[in-house]
């Protein structure tokens, strides 16, 4: 099954589709294209397919249309391969997985025999591929509009983040992880599955897509003049050793707060705290390029 979001790439994704249907034919797949007219349509027909055992899901579209898909796929009894062909703004998934952001490369990777298992992360009854950030700024950069991230790429996140700094204060949580616990006031909280977010691709160096693993970071309560050397830390990769950030990993987590929070969930508005999340490991298995990365 090809998944098609025809708004994205410009509107330019039908444009891709009959060369994807030649490369799956060519491998002897019967294909069956679909297009997404409305929200969760993506997830609907991934559903369907995991129900009538296909074997390969093509993603074409933007990291709004792969999270819809992933979520029609992890919870099935079968779940079928994963193929991306990215046409979003930042598509933090194809990056952590060495996938071309360039359409025509992308594809290519169709022909590939090579596949990867990878992690998914759960949130209460949702599912993510990338992360989850709890804070003020978070919920800032739950309201970039599609307009912004066409024109701005990656930058239209700090834009809108940068614009709370000066109001934004930290906010008291109480994070249970494992077998520990952290509580205090956080400005800003994520929890990472991949090392690529909002298209910056240092933000969690160490995370791997299949090491069964979160990769946290509480930003503790920090002034304006300091947050700009966090944010220094995020484009250098070096996040873990700043001074005012408590780094762990973690299987499962149960974030909560006094006050009232809404969560940003792979770089849209999320569900409010609290939340459990757990790590499902290497629990989706998706096309990659014949080289190993």
């Amino acid at each position: 099954m090809i998944i098609v979001n025809p708004s994205s790439g410009k509107e330019e994704a039908v444009d891709y589709v009959e060369q994807i249907e030649e490369i799956l034919k060519a491998k002897e797949y019967k294909v069956n294209t679909v297009q997404t007219e409305k929200e969760l349509d993506a997830t609907h027909y991934c559903v369907n397919a995991c129900k009538n055992e296909y074997d390969l899901v093509v993603s074409l579209g933007g990291d709004g249309t792969l999270h819809e898909t992933i979520n029609g796929m992890v919870d099935q009894t079968h779940r079928p391969k994963l193929g991306i062909v990215p046409l979003g703004t930042v598509n933090d998934f194809a990056r952590a997985l060495n996938i071309s952001l360039e359409p025509e490369e992308a594809i290519e990777t169709l022909k590939s025999t090579l596949t990867k298992k990878v992690d998914i992360g759960s949130f209460n009854d949702q599912y993510f591929v990338n992360i989850v950030a709890v804070g003020s700024i978070a919920e800032a950069t739950s309201e970039v509009s599609p307009e912004q991230k066409t024109k701005f790429g990656p930058l239209a996140y700090v834009m809108e983040g940068v614009k709370t700094l000066a109001s934004t204060t930290a906010y008291p949580l109480r994070i249970e992880y494992d077998d520990k616990v952290w509580e205090g006031d956080s400005f800003l909280f994520l929890a990472a599955l991949t090392k690529s977010t909002a298209g910056f691709e240092k933000l969690a160096p160490e995370a791997k897509v299949n090491d069964g693993l979160l990769h946290c970071y509480v930003i503790k309560d920090v002034g304006v003049i300091r947050m700009a050397s966090i944010i220094t830390s995020v484009l250098q990769g070096t996040l873990k050793d700043d001074k005012d950030v408590e780094y762990f990993t973690a299987k499962k987590l149960h974030v909560a707060s006094s006050e009232k929070l809404h969560t940003n969930v792979d770089g849209e508005e999320g569900e409010p705290l609290p939340v459990e999340m757990e790590v499902l490991p290497s629990h989706i298995e998706v096309l990659v390029r014949e080289e190993e990365f």
